[in-house]
C-alpha cells in the first residue's frame, strides 16, 4: 500500500504558524503534523510514502522518500494538487492523507482494509470536537449522510442543522487505480476554471452522482484537523490528556 500526503497548501488561516513553514510542519505537542503522519504510516506498515508539495516546497526536501510538486498550488484547489501524484494513483491502491490532520494507526489500518474502489474515514461523534473548536459548530460543518449499507449518500453541502450531519469527513481517503481513472475522466471533462476550483468534497459529490459507491470507515481513537491557531493548543491538550 502506498500513501500520498497532500501538503501543497499555504494554510493562511493559521496565520503566523505558516509564515515560515508549510502547514504540515506546524507542530502539535512538539511533533510536526508530517512526522505524526509518517510515524502512523510506519506503524501501519506503509513503505512507500509520497508528499505533494507546493508552498515552501524546499522545506520538505528530504522529509519523505518521494515528492510530487504541484506547480500551480496557489491557483488551484486540492484535487488538482493531488493529480501531481497521478503516476502513483494510476498504478497501485493508495491512501491519501491531508497534511493538516492526524489520526490513529487503527483508523488508517481500517481505511486500508476497506473494500471497494474508494473509501473515506469519518467521525460519527464529530459534534463533541467541533463544539470545542467553534462557538457554533455549524459555521464549519457540512452535510454528511450515509445510506443504509454504510456507503456515502451526501457530503459537503451547507447544513441547516446537526440532523443533516451523521459524521465529519476527516481528510483520509483510499483510491484504487480503477477509481482514480474515473476521477481523471471527470476532471478531463470539466472546463479549466471549474476543474481548478474543485475541492475534494465536490469531487466526492460528483462521483456519487455518477453512481460511484464510496465506502465509509468510522474513526478509531482520537483525530484532529489543524486549521486555526487555537487548534494547536487544543490538540496539544488532547494528546497529553
Amino acid at each position: 500500500m502506498r500513501a500520498v500526503i497532500l501538503a501543497a497548501g499555504r494554510g493562511s488561516r493559521l496565520g503566523p504558524y505558516t509564515d515560515d513553514r508549510p502547514k504540515c510542519l506546524v507542530e502539535v505537542d512538539g511533533r510536526s503534523l508530517l512526522d505524526l503522519h509518517l510515524d502512523t504510516l510506519a506503524e501501519v506498515g506503509v513503505t512507500e510514502v509520497g508528499i505533494v508539495t507546493g508552498y515552501r516546497a524546499a522545506d520538505l526536501t528530504g522529509r519523505g522518500p518521494v515528492t510530487f510538486h504541484a506547480p500551480r498550488w496557489s491557483e488551484t484547489n486540492m484535487v488538482v494538487s493531488l493529480t501531481a501524484a497521478s503516476a502513483w494513483l494510476r498504478t497501485a491502491p493508495s491512501l491519501v492523507l491531508y497534511g493538516d490532520v492526524f489520526a490513529t494507526a487503527a483508523t488508517v489500518t481500517a481505511l486500508a482494509a476497506a473494500g471497494g474502489d474508494l473509501a473515506i474515514t469519518y467521525d460519527p461523534h464529530w459534534l463533541d470536537l467541533w463544539s470545542r473548536r467553534f462557538v457554533d459548530p455549524l459555521d464549519d460543518a457540512e452535510t454528511f449522510r450515509l445510506r443504509a449499507d454504510g456507503t456515502l449518500a451526501e457530503i459537503g453541502l451547507r447544513a441547516a442543522s446537526t440532523d443533516e450531519i451523521q459524521g465529519q469527513y476527516m481528510g483520509l481517503l483510499r483510491f484504487t487505480p480503477a477509481v482514480w481513472g474515473r476521477v481523471e475522466e471527470v476532471l478531463s471533462g470539466l472546463p479549466p476554471q471549474q476543474r481548478d476550483a474543485m475541492d475534494m468534497t465536490t469531487l466526492l459529490r460528483t462521483l456519487i452522482a455518477a453512481g460511484e459507491q464510496i465506502r465509509t470507515v468510522p474513526r478509531i481513537g482520537p483525530w484532529g484537523e489543524v486549521d486555526h491557531p487555537d487548534d494547536v493548543a487544543l490538540y496539544a491538550r488532547q494528546r497529553q490528556g
